[in-house]
């Protein structure tokens, strides 16, 4: 893996379970603190990844496979466009989903080979991997009932079976690497799960202004 000057940090979890609020609570926090950084999503963050990401949402033509050939398409322009320029100039680099997402969906939900989706992934990543990796979990119930009102993607449509899957897929993940994953509980209000990432963030990576 690339050790580049930046950090990459990774939001990752289920539908509705906060991560991209998150996301940008982190973002705000270092922009108030006056720390350098970039936020990213996947699949976006380029004009080609939004457009493959309006597809990956709305297309219903799509399998498993080219689900993960699409998602690692954005990822590769993603992370060779924006993502590796931030980290080689210092910047600490906020990730609204990884390829973790592709080992959850792709694979524990969708059934593709484990060895598939990381092979693919290592590519289209160009070998970089965070620094920590936040996993907000919330149950499947959970998930429902935050999406209730909210016009639902091809994905949040999924069954009630897939969306366990794909929450025991992170947990499986998660727990493989404690060095790397934090798990939050997602129930929580959004201010303590906020606090609680301001805290692990400096216990493991040393952030504060």
């Amino acid at each position: 893996m690339k050790k580049l000057p930046g950090k990459l940090i990774v939001f990752e979890g289920v539908e509705g379970c906060g991560k991209t609020t998150q996301s940008q609570l982190l973002s705000k926090y270092f922009y108030d603190n006056q720390i350098d950084h970039l936020l990213v999503r996947e699949p976006g963050g380029t004009e080609t990844g939004e457009q493959i990401r309006s597809i990956l949402l709305h297309s219903e033509e799509l399998n498993g496979l080219s689900e993960l050939f699409l998602l690692s398409a954005a990822r590769q322009i993603l992370i060779s466009q924006k993502v590796i320029p931030a980290l080689k100039s210092g910047k600490i680099v906020i990730s609204d989903r990884f390829y973790f997402s592709s080992l959850a969906y792709q694979g524990h939900a969708r059934g593709i080979d484990e060895s598939v989706i990381l092979n693919l992934s290592e590519i289209a990543s160009l070998e970089i991997y965070p620094d920590i990796a936040f996993l907000i979990d919330i149950s499947t119930s959970q998930s429902f009932n935050r999406k209730i009102n909210d016009k639902k993607d091809r994905f949040e449509r999924e069954s009630s079976d897939f969306h366990n899957s794909v929450r025991n897929g992170y947990l499986s993940i998660a727990k493989s690497d404690k060095n790397l994953w934090r798990i939050i509980e997602g129930n929580k209000n959004i201010s303590e799960v906020h606090e609680e990432i301001i805290l692990l963030l400096n216990e493991k990576l040393s952030l504060s202004s």
